[in-house]
């Protein structure tokens, strides 16, 4: 009989965790990565899916120590899990960028092993795919980069998706050094998805590094007039100001809306941006 009350008393208790853990998620989807984090972490036991929760919570919250260290958990917990495998990679790659010239490599690799891990996990992964292709694109040959692999990678990602394929083949040619080929290869991309913001931003983009700041101009505008509101168009508009040492005031002023809008997991940290905000004012 005390087992079987036992047995009851669990069956409930797993059954109350699982609204808890999708509140958990819908806080974490607002942007509320502290309130997120005060559930999971009140959990007993956590399941992988927990553990990973918490691990992106701690990613953007940009404490990527705390990060990597719970997704190597949900990864231990679920090793055939390609997104736990996705997130622990960038976790790394964050650590890579904000750690010594010491310790990057070794975390530089770590990234690398992990999007490759996550890409054979499940090849149809399109932002394991996505982000491995970067990170050959970005990385030296002696960490596992290189435009070879990158370029293999570009092509399975036009073969999957024609649009994300003509952005691969641009990046590819800017580190190229092939300028003509790369905003071909953008043209192409927006040509195709007319009603992408983000392919216009990704052509405003081009060519304010390239000096082009009026054509800039017109991109930003162009992707003003599809979605006005869009964070991504805030934030994209007003770092690519500060990049150029232009329009400061109007950059300010773009980080002070975006800071108000209404923010995914998928748009910049709004640590990113209050860093920014402090830059731009001179605080």
């Amino acid at each position: 009989m005390i087992r079987i009350l036992a047995a009851l008393s669990m069956a409930v208790a797993l059954s109350a965790a699982s609204p808890e853990f999708d509140r958990a998620r819908k806080l974490y989807s607002y942007t509320d990565f502290d309130g997120s984090l005060k559930i999971l972490m009140s959990a007993e036991p956590k399941d992988a899916a927990t553990l990973e929760l918490i691990g992106r919570n701690y990613y953007m919250l940009g404490d990527y120590r705390k990060a990597t260290d719970w997704l190597e958990k949900a990864l231990a917990a679920d090793p055939s899990s390609s997104s736990h495998a996705l997130w622990l990679g960038r976790a790394y790659g964050r650590r890579a960028e904000t750690s010594s010239v010491v310790t990057a490599p070794r975390y530089a690799s770590r990234t690398r092993e992990y999007f490759e891990k996550a890409v054979q996990l499940d090849p149809a992964n399109k932002e394991a795919v996505n982000d491995l292709f970067e990170y050959y694109l970005e990385a030296p040959g002696f960490l596992g980069g290189g435009y070879d692999k990158a370029a293999k990678l570009a092509e399975r990602i036009a073969a999957r998706d024609a649009v994300e394929g003509h952005y691969a083949r641009a990046k590819l040619a800017e580190k190229r050094k092939d300028p003509n080929g790369a905003e071909e290869q953008l043209r192409r991309a927006a040509e195709l998805a007319p009603g992408q913001v983000g392919r216009l931003i990704d052509l405003a983009k081009f060519f304010a590094k390239q000096g082009r700041y009026q054509e800039a101009e017109q991109s930003f505008q162009s992707a003003a007039k599809i979605a006005p509101n869009s964070p991504k168009l805030l934030f994209e508009r007003a770092d690519t100001y500060i990049r150029a040492k232009r329009n400061l005031g109007e950059a300010r002023e773009l980080l002070q809306q975006y800071l108000k809008a209404p923010l995914t997991p998928d748009d910049p940290p709004r640590f990113i941006a209050e860093k920014l905000l402090r830059q731009v004012s001179g605080s």
